[in-house]
Parts: structure tokens; sequence; C-alpha cells
């Protein structure tokens, strides 16, 4: 029972980068395809590092060749066989735009179908210049999965998703930065390292309530109104106000130091 749960630990890997919690998806061998198991150790992981206030931003990248390499071919079979065991447990997969603390993709090779729900769910995505990215669920008789046919027309714009998403042809990192999928695309030895200081700066500098408001306020208002939208950022500015981590980057700029913002409780 031991090593069963220790082979599940396994899937997913996670440590520690100061205030970075470092999350890698760990089957190379098959270029991290997903299954359950995966999805159940990352999910647990994401929910630990959004409670645990040591932690105040999410890396998340894949070993050896590959991000995600999308759904298991076995777990495909199954499903074809009538064995589905539908998502992990009752978290969503779009789960990560939940969290209070922010998600940083760092794609490192291949991404394809639910590889690039799980990279876009993230709150920024950066991408290996090379990597090979690919919706391919049209090739496979599939649908566009866990609401990626909202999320990509609204990076891409309609055009582009529709492009990617009936052809499901493959692309490299370097044209999904040019569509708006990724933030930043580098070549593939720099990626961590340029995601871990990016993350580290939002860890070091920015603060964690102000970044658990903003990111609520981005992925909740893409169906508001300019109208809509403007109120509730007034009430919560007036909100923000009060916090003690608006006191502290008035004081920390002023003074001309880093900013020491608490924790979220």
């Amino acid at each position: 029972m031991v090593r069963v749960k220790e082979e599940a630990a396994m899937v997913v890997l996670s440590e520690d980068d100061g205030g970075v919690r470092i999350l890698t998806f760990n089957r190379p061998e098959r270029l991290n395809a997903w299954t359950a198991e995966m999805g159940r150790r990352y999910f647990d992981l994401l929910e630990e590092a959004d409670l645990d206030p040591s932690v105040r931003a999410v890396v998340v990248t894949g070993a050896g060749r590959g991000f995600c390499a999308g759904a298991d071919f076995d777990a495909l079979s199954a499903i074809r066989s009538g064995g589905y065991a539908g998502k992990p447990g009752d978290r969503p997969y779009t789960f990560p735009t939940t969290m209070r603390k922010p998600v940083v993709a760092a794609v490192n090779g291949a991404c394809a179908g639910l590889g690039v729900v799980h990279a876009l769910v993230c709150d920024v995505v950066l991408t290996a210049e090379d990597a090979k990215w690919t919706t391919a669920f049209s090739r496979r008789g599939l649908i566009a999965e866990y609401g990626l046919a909202w999320i990509l027309p609204k990076l891409t714009g309609q055009a582009r998703a529709m492009d990617l998403l009936l052809s499901g042809r493959v692309f490299t990192g370097a044209e999904a930065y040019g569509m708006g999928l990724a933030s930043r695309a580098v070549p593939g030895e720099r990626l961590l390292d340029e995601a871990l200081a990016y993350a580290r700066e939002l860890a070091g500098q920015c603060s964690p309530a102000s970044m658990a408001v903003i990111k609520r306020q981005v992925w909740g208002a893409w169906e508001e109104g300019l109208d809509e939208s403007r109120r509730a950022a007034e009430r919560l500015m007036a909100e923000s106000f009060q916090w003690p981590d608006f006191a502290e980057g008035v004081a920390s700029f002023l003074e001309r130091r880093s900013p020491r913002f608490p924790p979220l409780s």
C-alpha cells in the first residue's frame, strides 16, 4: 500500500523555490499524457498550494520532452469500451482559474488536446519556441473539451480559434505566442529559468491580496459589460484602500524598498 501511494505521488512532482511552488507533470516516457491519477494528484497539489501561506505563486511544467500530450491513449481506449472514470474528483479542469494565487504555465514541449486546456487555464503562459502545440480534437473524433471553445476565441479571436479547433493542426510555441496564447516564447533551454524568475517577481514584489482579486476580476469579467465591470472595480478599489497591502505598497514605494506584503489568510 505504501508503494502504491509513493508511485501515485510521483506522477506529479512538487518542490518549493522560495515563495514559488513548482509542479511538474512526471510521466516523461509518455510525454506526460494525462491520467485520472495525475489529475487527482495535480489538483490536490494546487489546492495545497492555495492554502499554504508560504506559497505566493505556482509554476506548472512537464518532465522530459513534453508538457502534456493530452489524454493517455489507454484512457481513450477505455472510453471506447465504455469505461470512463470522468474528471478527477469534484474539481473541474478549470480549477486553476478559481485559485487565489497566480499559476504560470511553462510549456516545455508537446502540448496537445487536454494539455492545451491545462496550459490555457493557467493565468500566464510561457512557452518554448519549438514546443509543438495542437488541439487535436477534430482528428480524434472529439469536440473542443472543457471550456476550450470559450477560452480560445477570447485569446486569439474567432477566426484563429476556428482554425486551431477545426483543423487540429500542429503549431509551434513561437506561433502560439504570435496568436496570443502565450505571453512569452523563449528558447527551450531558458524556459524554466524565465518562468521561475517571473514567478519569483510575483511572489516577492506583488500583493497576494491584489493578485487574488485581479484573478477573480479577469476570469469573471469576460462576460460582463463595461459599466458592470467598472462598477465592480470601483467597489473593490474602495475595499482595497483598507487593506494592509495598500498601506505597505505605498510605504515601500515611498521608502524605496522591496514590499513586505502579508500572506493570504
